[in-house]
């Protein structure tokens, strides 16, 4: 019991018997259990203290359980859900588990399977939890090298990694170029239980149809010119493991076709040869591309298109989790100085400003390889303005066009200043702060003193 005897978990429901089976059977587990009967008092102990998990009835006339899970997991990402219904309701469950529960249990409780959902909602909250509050939320766990940031959008990511990893489905990794899809695929793989087989990948860009469906599916000598011996493909590699099949938008409408087969049968004929190959492989793709525009474009098979979404995660660009750079900064400064044998041990503000302030359309990958280069290439043991790419320096020239001139009182100028910087930073008001060197409750003052919106 060490572990759980430390862990809280709130429970919410006005059916007192009900309230205290979960509570008795709980608290003889070695878990730290507080009870309340209403919505109001479950808010107002949200407010006071972080819990490990919260089970609440969905639906009451003292309850709105849905309302609840939504400020919960907005409050707290990491802090698993599990729902209490009075009947079995397909649509209420999926509403439920769209909204982020973990689980939803059927009254009468069955204590046995509670207990179970609740073992498990609790080792997934450890998990993400580890995700959220390690700058390198994957790497030391299972040895990522690259997924840094604390955002409200790559909370969300790690939670969907962790919701997704130990399923089953197919899953659709989208974002530009840079922005880490490899990284997602490996880290689903890793948290799954698949961890210990193969993880095979494959970027499908620019290869051409026949060495593609060679790729894929393997071939039997003597199935082309150069084809001297038999080859096993990526999904022979990958049985029993994840096939990560990158720039998905790129394979030919014949290689789509075969692969919707092995989707479907889990089983192939490789190139040339007669003998049908099962095989159990989990499929991740990842593309940068807009598939639906693709199929409008007659480019890309609509059925295979919804075969592969079985649940989507869309990576957001760096422009707009720019809170995290400063974390990116430092990581890479770190990692830098280790695989280069560089002696910079940090960066001035203003050097990190304007790094903060360009728009990085290679996303993290570029930040990484700018931050490589700057610490190779500099004088001193701290990153400055002068050691930043010319680039860089000139898009922070250009970025900061407020319009204030000659007659605009200072409280308008202030004004000016403080929105634009608002809009720079999509309304990221601890971000913006910095920029402006105020403090956050001042920022806040001053944006409802001027009525900026």
């Amino acid at each position: 019991m060490g572990q759980t005897a430390l862990k809280t978990i709130l429970v919410v429901d006005d059916d007192e018997d009900i309230g205290e089976s979960i509570v008795d059977a709980l608290s003889e587990e070695g878990y730290n259990i507080i009870h309340v009967d209403n919505e109001e008092g479950a808010l107002n102990f949200l407010d006071k203290k972080r819990v490990d998990l919260v089970i609440t009835a969905i639906k009451t006339p003292e309850i709105d359980g849905m309302r609840l899970l939504s400020i919960a997991k907005e409050r707290y990402p990491e802090t698993g859900v599990i729902m209490v219904a009075n009947s079995e309701n397909i649509e209420l469950t999926i509403r439920a588990i769209k909204a982020g529960a973990t689980d939803l249990q059927i009254k009468p409780i069955n204590i046995e399977k509670l207990k179970i959902s609740v073992g498990e909602a609790l080792k997934d909250r450890i998990i993400l939890a580890d995700s959220i509050e390690n700058p390198h939320p994957l790497d030391s766990k299972y040895g990522l090298m690259g997924f840094v940031g604390n955002s409200e959008k790559m909370r969300k990511v790690y939670e969907t990694i962790i919701r997704v990893a130990p399923a089953m489905t197919t899953v659709l990794i989208t974002g530009e170029t840079g922005t880490g899809k490899n990284l997602v695929a490996r880290a689903i793989h890793h948290n799954s239980p698949r961890k210990d087989k193969p993880f095979i990948e494959l970027s499908c860009a620019a290869l051409p149809e026949t060495i593609m469906e060679s790729e894929l599916f393997g071939h039997e000598r003597g199935a082309f010119t150069s084809a001297v011996k038999q080859k096993k493909g990526r999904f022979e590699l990958a049985n029993g493991g994840t096939l990560f099949l990158n720039e998905i938008s790129d394979i030919s409408p014949y290689t789509q076709v075969k692969l919707l087969r092995v989707l479907e049968d889990k089983e192939f004929e490789r190139v040339g040869g007669i003998e049908t190959i099962s095989v159990d492989v989990r499929l991740i793709a990842a593309t940068n591309k807009n598939l639906e525009k693709a199929i409008e474009d007659g480019k890309f098979r609509e059925d295979l298109y919804y075969r592969l979404r079985g649940v989507t995660i869309d990576l957001p660009p760096l422009r707009q989790r720019k809170e995290d750079i400063p974390l990116l900064v430092e990581t890479f400064i770190k990692q830098s100085a280790r695989l280069n044998n560089v002696k910079v041990k940090g960066i001035t503000d203003q050097a990190m400003q304007f790094l903060i302030e360009y728009d990085w359309p290679g996303n993290v990958r570029e930040l990484k390889n700018c931050i490589e280069g700057m610490a190779i290439m500099a004088k001193g043991s701290i990153l400055g303005v002068n050691d930043l790419p010319k680039y860089i320096r000139r898009s922070g020239d250009d970025k900061w066009q407020v319009n204030i001139h000659v007659g605009m009182s200072v409280r308008d100028a202030e004004r000016e200043l403080i929105a634009e910087t608002l809009r720079y930073t999509n309304n990221n008001k601890a971000l913006a702060a910095k920029i402006l060197n105020m403090g956050l409750r001042t920022l806040f003052r001053k944006v409802k003193e001027y009525d900026i919106n």
